[in-house]
Formats: structure tokens, sequence, C-alpha cells
């Protein structure tokens, strides 16, 4: 009776965005994991895409943060005036009763750190958390036949988080996770920049180079664009053009640490489960998957398939919504409750 009269909500509380299901609705909110606040008296001024738009131009008085750092949270009380805004945003209707969250948490976080996201969760409005580990949501969330007796394996690149896992019969028989994704190839190109041209960019300039023209496989028409900056010689505004061979010069660190996580779980995997891997290969999820020719990449560095899912930025989201659809059957094995 109390589930059904609570909007129970799935969070995929990433680094970069926050995604929310609400059951029997789907993904109903999807925003930047970023709070403005006011430098003085620490209220919150805007949360979301309203408070990304300001990252790198706002004035004295208002910063820009984000609180969530390699998947984990970096600012408790931010964080919990963020979750607060999302859970309100998304239950406009007052219901007597609290709702039940699932959270996606990366898979190699402490204690400490789960505790940390479940309290903020409780503090937020939750009356009931269940944490559920990310690649397990995003293999859910992609549609991989977890219960049965083979092996699915998964490689999760979120904001500040890359994950594999490989699981069958609904339990994770490898998982490994380092804190390198979409945060570390931005800062890559950031430092790039720096070192080849002098020029100093922001968060949100090397992001769109990232989108634009970044790649991990050479690409059959190179692409190139305009980047705008300051120069930290002349200390003047300036602009250059830069090409996709450059950017993938740039991210050549990052890729390698991703492959070499990708290959250290194939070589830690059952015998009879990498037998099945031969023909069904792996599949990419989160914003990093959308990185140009990062599949063939992988491919050619494994000699497996890889498969890029449907929708590689709501894999997660998806993946707790459908716990939430079936929380009974799916809690012994994948998830795990917490009252605050």
């Amino acid at each position: 009776m109390i589930g059904l009269l609570s909007n129970d909500i799935g969070i995929d509380l990433g680094t970069a965005n926050t995604l929310v299901f609400a059951k029997d609705k789907g993904i109903v909110l999807r925003e930047p994991s970023v709070v403005a606040i006011y430098t003085s008296s620490k209220k919150v001024c805007a949360v979301g895409s309203e408070a990304k738009r300001m990252l790198g131009r706002t004035p004295g008085n208002i910063t820009a943060i984000r609180p969530m750092r390699d998947g984990v949270i970096a600012d408790f009380e931010i964080t919990e005036a963020m979750l607060r805004y999302f859970i309100g945003k998304v239950n406009r209707k007052k219901t007597f009763i609290a709702p039940r969250i699932v959270v996606a948490v990366p898979s190699g976080i402490t204690e400490v750190e789960r505790r940390a996201v479940k309290d903020s969760a409780i503090r937020a409005g939750a009356r009931d958390v269940v944490l559920i580990e990310e690649p397990m949501a995003a293999a859910i969330g992609v549609g991989l036949p977890i219960d049965e007796p083979s092996a699915n394996m998964i490689v999760d690149i979120g904001g500040g988080t890359t994950e594999v896992a490989i699981i069958s019969l609904a339990g994770v028989v490898y998982t490994k996770s380092i804190r390198v994704g979409g945060d570390e190839i931005d800062t890559a190109i950031i430092n790039y920049m720096k070192r080849s041209y002098n020029l100093m960019i922001g968060e949100r300039t090397a992001e769109a180079i990232k989108m634009t023209v970044g790649s991990a496989f050479k690409l059959e028409e190179e692409a190139s664009m305009e980047v705008r900056g300051r120069d930290s010689v002349a200390g003047l505004p300036k602009t250059i053009t830069i090409t996709s061979e450059e950017i993938r010069e740039a991210l050549s660190d990052t890729i390698a640490a991703i492959t070499d996580l990708v290959r250290n779980a194939l070589e830690r995997c059952p015998p009879e489960l990498s037998a099945d891997l031969v023909d069904r290969g792996f599949v990419l999820a989160g914003g990093g998957a959308l990185i140009s020719g990062l599949d063939q990449y992988l491919s050619d560095a494994t000699g497996l398939p890889v498969i890029i899912a449907e929708d590689p930025l709501s894999a997660v989201a998806n993946g707790t919504g459908m716990v939430l659809q079936d929380l009974a059957l799916l809690l012994k094995d994948v998830a795990e409750t917490g009252r605050g």
C-alpha cells in the first residue's frame, strides 16, 4: 500500500549529470550536477542547467560548484541541496508518504562514501534508500540477460569513473572501477591547449571540443574546429583552429587507461565465461561511449566485438527504474538497502 501511495524514483547521481527515473513514467529529469551558491551566505542560487550556464562566468559573489567528484560526494551539504531540488522538481504532486529512492553508485566507493550517499538522500526527503552499483544498473538498463548462466560484460564510462563488470546468474563475477572518465578527458584537453598553444580554456570549452572533434580512432575524414580562449603569455583573447588528430593525441593516455581496465577484466575472467565473450563481446555505456571511434579502438585492442548501448547516457538511470519496477525480485541479488 505504501508503495502505491509514494512516488518512488531512481537516481543516477553522476559526476557530470544527474538523471531521475520516476516509477511508471520513465526518465523525467536530466540535468547537470552543478549548483551555484552565494559565496558569503552559502545559500543556493541555482541548480542544474541554470547553474551550469554560470560555470566560469560568475561574478565574485556567486560560485558555481560541482559537488560530485570522481563519482562520489565531494561536498555533502551542496549535494543534499541538489538532491532536494531534483526530488522536489520530480515530486510536484505532494504525497503524505516520502518516496523510496534507488541510487546508482560506483562499484569502487568505500563504506563511508556509501553512507554519505544514503544520508544525503534521506535528508533530502527519501523514506528509504536502495543502493545499486552502477555497472549492474547499466547492464540491466541496456537489457543484458544478466540472470542467464553466461557472461555479460559492460564498460560504463561516466564523468568521474570508468567501471567494468562481468555478470553471470544475476551476480557480479568481477568488477573494477578507476577514477578516470569524462572529467579526466576534459582536463587532458585543457592541458594540451595550454602546453601546445599557450591557450587557456575552461571546462565548458573543453567539453565542446571533446564532443565536436574528440576521437579515439583514426577517422575517415578528420575534423577541425575553431577554439577561443585567452593567451597565457599575452593575456589577450585568442582564436586558433585545432584538428581531431591533435585531440586524439591529447586523449591517448586517458584512452590507454580505459583500455588497460578492460584488458585486466578479461584476464581475470574465468575461462568458461571468456568463451562466451568471444561471440558476445561487451557493451559500452555512459557518456564516454559517445567518443567517436572508441568502440573500434577497444575492439582492435581486445579482439572482441564491442557494442555501443542504444542510449548510453540513460543506461544507468533506466537500470534504476527497472529495479524500482521489480524491487522484490532484484533486491536480493543486486542491491543493498539502507535506512537513515
